[in-house]
Parts: C-alpha cells; sequence; structure tokens
C-alpha cells in the first residue's frame, strides 16, 4: 500500500509490501504536488515495468527515490532518448524508403534540411531530450523559422514554413511509432501548397516566346518543360527508352505521385528529340537532358539554375522550372480539355486541377462571362411571368 507522509518539511512516500518496505522523498513541499506525484507513482507501480510513466517520474522524483521504487517492479533505467538518437533513426529511415523506391532523394533531402534548422533552434535553446519538446517549443520554433525566412531574399512570405511544420509532424509521429515519445508536439499549420493567394504561375505567351528566342543551348530542356509539364525530377531524369517514336509518345512513371503518364509528343518536342537522337550515341538507359557544358547528365540544381539565366537573357523574371508544369496545364484548358485530360498528363490529381489551376485561367472566367451574356435560353426562361400566366375563371 503505498502513503503520503510528511517528514519535517518535505513529503514522503511509503510503501509497504509482503516483502518490504520502501520510503523516499517526493522532492517537494506542496502537498498538492505531492499528492499528485503519488498518484502518479501509484499508477505506474500497478501498470509495472511496462508503464510509461517511468520516464515521467525520472525527471520528477528525486534520483534515490526514483531508484528505489522502480526496482520494485523491475524497471530497467535507461537513456532518455535524444533529438540526435530520432535524427538518426528517422535518417536511416530516410535511406531505406529511397532503396525501396518509394520516396526521391530529393524529398529526402527537403526532409533533411528542415531537420537542420530545427537543429539549430535546439542548439539556440539548449535542449537535447526529446521529452523536452513540447509545444510550446514547436510554436517558439515556428516564430524563429518565419523569421529567419522572412530574412532571405525572395522569401515569399515565408510559404515554406508551412512545409516545415509539415516535415516535423511526420518526424515525431516516426519517434511516436517507435515509442521514443507519448505525444506528437507538432500541430499541423494546413496542408502544404493550400494558399488561396498562391496558385498557377503560368509564363504569358510573349513570355514564352522570349523564352524560345534565348534559350539558346537549353533548346531542348525548353521544350521537353514546355510540352510535357514534366516536374524538374521527371524532366532531367527521363531516359531515351521511354520515349516512344514510333508512336510519338513518352510514357513514364511519375518519380512524386509513382502514376503512370502517356504523353502525346508535341511536333515541336518531336523535331528537337529525333536531332538530338541523331547527333549522339545513345543507349536506352541514358537521360535525354545533358548539360550543355560538361555533357554529363543535368542534375536538377543545375535544371533550376539554367532555366533562371535563360530567364534573364530574355527579360523573364523567375523563370524556374515549374513554371513550364503550371503552364502546360493551363494551355491545356484553354485548348478546352477537360480538368480529368489534365490531370492524366500531369499524374496529378483532377482535385489539384481544380484547385491550383482552374481558378486562375482567365480565359475560362472569360468564356463563362460570354455564356452568360449571350441570347440564349437560361434557367429564368423556363419560368413563365405571373402577367402572362392565364387568370383562374371561377
Amino acid at each position: 500500500m503505498l502513503t503520503i507522509r510528511k517528514r519535517g518539511s518535505s513529503f514522503h512516500a511509503d510503501l509497504l509490501t509482503r516483502e518490504s518496505r520502501v520510503r523516499g522523498s517526493l522532492g517537494t513541499r506542496n502537498q498538492d504536488a505531492a499528492r499528485r506525484l503519488i498518484h502518479r507513482l501509484e499508477t505506474a507501480l500497478s501498470e509495472g515495468a511496462a508503464s510509461t510513466l517511468w520516464f515521467e517520474l525520472r525527471t520528477l522524483l528525486p534520483r534515490l527515490t526514483f531508484v528505489r521504487f522502480a526496482e520494485v517492479v523491475g524497471f530497467k533505467d535507461r537513456a532518455l532518448p535524444t533529438w540526435e538518437n530520432l535524427r538518426d533513426s528517422f535518417v536511416a529511415h530516410l535511406q531505406q524508403r529511397i532503396k525501396i523506391d518509394r520516396l526521391s532523394p530529393s524529398t529526402a533531402q527537403r526532409y533533411k534540411g528542415t531537420m537542420r534548422e530545427f537543429e539549430c533552434f535546439l542548439g539556440e535553446q539548449r535542449i537535447t531530450l526529446l521529452q523536452d519538446i513540447k509545444k510550446p517549443v514547436i510554436e517558439s520554433f515556428k516564430v524563429w523559422r518565419i523569421e529567419r525566412i522572412e530574412g532571405r531574399k525572395h522569401s515569399r512570405g515565408g510559404g515554406g514554413l508551412v512545409l516545415d511544420v509539415a516535415i516535423l509532424h511526420r518526424v515525431f509521429a516516426f519517434a511516436l511509432e517507435n515509442e521514443m515519445i507519448s505525444k506528437n508536439p507538432v500541430r499541423s499549420e494546413g496542408r502544404p501548397g493550400d494558399n488561396p493567394e498562391r496558385g498557377a504561375q503560368p509564363f504569358a505567351a510573349e513570355e514564352i516566346l522570349k523564352l524560345r528566342d534565348h534559350a539558346g543551348s537549353d533548346l531542348l530542356a525548353f521544350l521537353l518543360l514546355r510540352w510535357t509539364g514534366f516536374r524538374g525530377s521527371d524532366a532531367v531524369t527521363v531516359t531515351w527508352a521511354e520515349v516512344h517514336f514510333d508512336t510519338g509518345e513518352i510514357e513514364r512513371v511519375t518519380r512524386k505521385r509513382k502514376k503512370r503518364v502517356i504523353l502525346p509528343i508535341h511536333q515541336e518536342l518531336l523535331f528537337a528529340l529525333q536531332a538530338e537522337r541523331d547527333r549522339r550515341s545513345l543507349q536506352p538507359c541514358d537521360t535525354i537532358l545533358l548539360n550543355p557544358r560538361t555533357s554529363k547528365p543535368l542534375t536538377r540544381p543545375r535544371l533550376y539554375q539554367r532555366m533562371l539565366a535563360a530567364g534573364r537573357r530574355a527579360g523573364v523574371s523567375n523563370a524556374h522550372p515549374h513554371r513550364f508544369r503550371d503552364t502546360f496545364a493551363v494551355d491545356m484548358l484553354i485548348r478546352g480539355a477537360s480538368p480529368y485530360d489534365v490531370a492524366k498528363m500531369l499524374g496529378d490529381t483532377i482535385d489539384t486541377v481544380e484547385r491550383h489551376y482552374m481558378p486562375f485561367v482567365k480565359e475560362l472566367r472569360q468564356r463563362v462571362r460570354t455564356i452568360l451574356g449571350n441570347d440564349a435560353a437560361g434557367l429564368e426562361a423556363t419560368v413563365t411571368p405571373a402577367s402572362q400566366q392565364p387568370r383562374s375563371t371561377q
């Protein structure tokens, strides 16, 4: 039986078992605090060595008291998990996901970048143990992180914070799954990418013409992005084996969503691919895009840099690769393609197409304006005005 006693100025716990008697100071002079500790200790004793309360009690009770009561149920003390332990375990998890082709290396790098930022914050706060990372710590990190983001050039309003928080939520969910913590301290800030103020950012027709004229040695990269809507990660990894000249199609499983897309090859892109094929000695596994300076496979960061450089030559700002994806989708919608068609070509969802692209296509709004303004009969035309209805003959 566990009881609470006051000895001197502090409270003590007293446990009487059949074999022995265990006593120890609770380390407090406050009666309410002592009662709360006794309640936790009593629960831990009843649950046995498997109780997670022992990890909490280890930080609340005096060391000698904790050891005495933990020995009663055979709880074996072990080191508390640290952020470093979680980081190393999660990085190993990411590598395993990459090996089984369930995660792209670029996504893993984004995860690691967020973890490095969080580790920097923890270092400033002098926090190492996972049990010390509570919700207030996470909220402080959000403030700290947004200040760092907004202090950088081209921060775009700190929109990356939502993704940072989502990544941290996944990291601590991993810790929860592996019993390193008892509760996830990270509260989500919403779904990454959901921003009603920002949607598609397609190039204007004049910008596309300027980029084509100033593409130079990056013309093939420009045409591949322009007429496929590939993400940068797909554009730099698509191989000649995925180009079917006999059917005039490119068939590929996208790296992000793992969806199979079959794209008809636009005539302009087809001519460029045929010219590149005739120029090079190719193997089916070779990637289409090469770095013009080194003749080595083009990487995603280098593609990003070269497209921005082409944009500067053309006088088009922020010409990053994903804007070509937006342009391809919007162009298809303007030409009359349905959201289903666009989703199939992009390897995306219909919901994403409707939310991300359609509200920002002014041509679609103009089409609705024209329909509403014509003389065709609408809903109200099916109702006969009251002045024209026959009168009752009663």
